[in-house]
C-alpha cells in the first residue's frame, strides 16, 4: 500500500481540495496514480498523505490476484469509515479491481462516491467534479503531455512504455483487464525521458506489462531495442533499467545493446515453473533445460547481469514430483533475485475450468521453501560483493542515533521496491556528495542487503 506524495497538512480553510491518493498493486499502478495526482494539482487541488486529513481519498485498487483485491477491500473499508466519521468527505475507487469486479464490487460497496476503472485516470478532476463522464473506449496510456507528479524517492522514476497484453497465460486476468497491448511511441517515451532527467532523475525504470514485447504491436521486431539505443542519448541519464519481459522474447540483440555503460545489467523475466506439464497448462513455452540454456546464454553475452524471476506454486497438477522439479531448478539457475506467488484461480482465465485441489497451506508451505532456498542463494550472491567498490544510487539519508550517518540506496543490480537495499556509511566530518550516484566499498552483507563505506 503506497499513499502518495507526502506533503504537509494544509491549512484548514484551504481542505476542501485537499486528496490522498493510496495506490495497490504494482508499479504500473503506481504510474497512473501519479497521473491522477498530476491531474488534480493541476486544478488546484493539494496532495496529503493521510486519508484521515484529506477531503478526498482515492484508492487505485489492483484486481490481480485474491490477495491483492483482498488487500483492496480493506483500503476500500478503511476510507469509508473515515466517511462515516466525516460525511463530506469523498470516496473514489480506481483502479483494476474496479475495472473487473463491477456491479458486484458496487453492490458491497455502495458508500463509495465515485468509480473508475481503468480508462479515465487523466479525467479524474471530472469524475470528481461532476461525478459522471462519458465513457472511453478502451484503457487509457498516458503520454508525455499527461500531467503527471512523480512520487518515487530519491533520483528514479518509472516509465511506463505500454499497456495492456497479448499474450493468453492461462492464469493470468491482466488482457481481460486492461485489454490488448497497446505500445506508447518512441517519441513521446523519449519526450518524457528528457524532461525527467531535466528535472534531476538519474534512472529511469522501463516498466509495461511485457516491456519485450514493445513496438511489436506496430509491427517492430526490435522495438525496444530501438527504444534503449535513443534513451542512451538523453542528456543526463545515468541507469536505465528494464523490468518486467518475457523470457521468449529475449534476442541477441537486445543482450547486445544491455553492454552499453547507461543500461543496468538486470533483467527480469518471470518464468513461472519448470515442469514441462505445470507450464504447458499454463500456456508458457520453456521448461528448465530451456530456460537454464538461455541463462547460461545470457551470462555469456552479458557479463555480471543479475537476473529477478517470479514462480507460481500450487497451480492445478503440481505434485511433489513437478515441485521438486521446481526447487531443482531454483537450485541450478540461481537467480539473483526471485519472487514467489502461490496460485490463485482467477474468473475467467483459462486455468479457472482447472480443479484447485492443493490446500492453502500446502502452497503457503511451498512458497516457504522456495524462499528459503532462495535466501541461501541471495546470501551467497551478496558475500561475492564483499570488497567490491560499486555504483550506489542513493534515494535517502538513514536517521542514525550515534555512529556514522547511513545514505540509503541501490546498486545497478538492485531494481526499486522488490530487491534488496545499500547501506553507505559516511565518516564523520565528512560531507554528504552533492551527485547521487556515490561510489561505495561493500563491507558486509546479509540476504537482501548490503553494507558499505563510503568512498571518496
Amino acid at each position: 500500500m503506497t499513499p502518495v506524495p507526502p506533503h504537509d497538512r494544509p491549512p484548514l480553510a484551504s481542505r476542501r481540495k485537499t486528496v490522498a491518493l493510496v495506490s495497490l498493486g504494482c508499479a504500473k499502478n503506481l504510474v497512473d496514480s501519479e497521473v491522477m495526482l498530476g491531474a488534480l494539482k493541476a486544478s488546484g487541488y493539494t496532495p496529503v498523505t493521510r486519508p484521515r486529513d484529506a477531503a478526498i481519498v482515492i484508492v487505485n485498487t489492483c484486481g490481480f490476484i485474491r490477495p491483492a483485491r483482498e488487500e483492496a477491500e480493506k483500503a476500500l473499508s478503511a476510507a469509508l469509515r473515515l466517511k462515516k466519521r466525516d460525511p463530506a468527505k469523498t470516496v473514489v475507487a480506481a483502479g483494476c479491481y474496479v475495472e473487473r469486479g463491477g456491479e458486484e464490487l458496487r453492490r458491497r460497496f455502495p458508500e463509495v462516491d465515485v468509480w473508475t476503472g481503468v480508462r479515465d485516470f487523466d479525467r479524474i478532476v471530472g469524475l470528481i467534479e461532476r461525478r459522471s463522464l462519458r465513457g472511453r473506449e478502451g484503457t487509457f496510456l498516458y503520454t508525455d503531455r499527461s500531467p503527471r507528479l512523480v512520487s518515487t524517492p530519491g533520483p528514479w522514476a518509472y516509465v511506463k512504455i505500454s499497456e495492456g497484453c497479448s499474450h493468453r497465460c492461462g492464469f493470468c486476468a491482466i488482457p481481460l483487464i486492461k485489454g490488448p497491448y497497446v505500445s506508447r511511441s518512441l517519441a513521446s517515451i523519449i519526450r518524457e525521458a528528457r524532461a525527467l532527467a531535466a528535472q534531476g532523475v538519474r534512472e529511469v525504470d522501463l516498466i509495461s506489462h511485457d516491456t519485450t514485447y514493445f513496438g511489436r504491436d506496430r509491427g517492430q521486431r526490435h522495438g525496444l531495442v530501438r527504444l534503449l539505443e535513443r534513451l542512451l542519448a538523453v542528456p543526463g541519464l545515468e541507469w536505465i533499467r528494464l523490468l518486467y519481459g518475457y523470457p521468449e522474447e529475449v534476442t541477441d540483440e537486445l543482450l547486445g545493446v544491455m553492454n552499453e555503460a547507461k543500461v543496468c545489467r538486470y533483467l527480469d523475466l518471470p518464468f513461472q515453473h519448470a515442469d514441462p506439464g505445470i507450464l504447458r497448462a499454463m500456456g508458457r513455452a520453456l521448461d528448465s533445460g530451456r530456460a537454464l540454456d538461455l541463462l547460461e546464454r545470457i551470462r555469456a553475452r552479458v557479463p555480471g547481469v543479475a537476473v529477478r524471476t517470479s514462480l507460481i506454486v500450487g497451480f492445478p497438477g503440481e505434485g511433489r514430483r513437478e515441485f521438486a522439479a521446481l526447487l531443482r531448478f531454483v537450485r541450478r539457475a540461481r537467480f539473483e533475485h526471485l519472487g514467489v506467488f502461490t496460485y490463485s484461480p482467477e474468473e475467467g482465465t483459462r486455468s479457472s475450468s482447472l480443479a484447485d485441489p492443493t490446500r492453502a497451506e500446502v502452497k503457503t508451505r511451498r512458497r516457504a521453501e522456495v524462499m528459503a532456498l532462495q535466501a541461501e542463494i541471495s546470501r551467497d550472491g551478496n558475500r561475492s560483493c564483499i570488497g567490491r567498490v560499486l555504483d550506489v544510487l542513493v534515494e535517502a539519508i538513514e536517521p542514525s542515533a550515534a555512529g556514522p550517518r547511513l545514505l540509503a540506496g541501490r546498486t545497478r543490480f538492485q531494481a526499486p521496491e522488490v530487491d534488496g537495499r545499500v547501506l553507505v556509511s559516511v565518516p564523520p566530518g565528512a560531507s554528504l556528495p552533492a551527485h547521487p550516484i556515490v561510489r561505495a566499498r561493500i563491507t558486509s552483507a546479509g540476504r537482501y542487503d548490503l553494507r558499505a563505506e563510503l568512498v571518496p
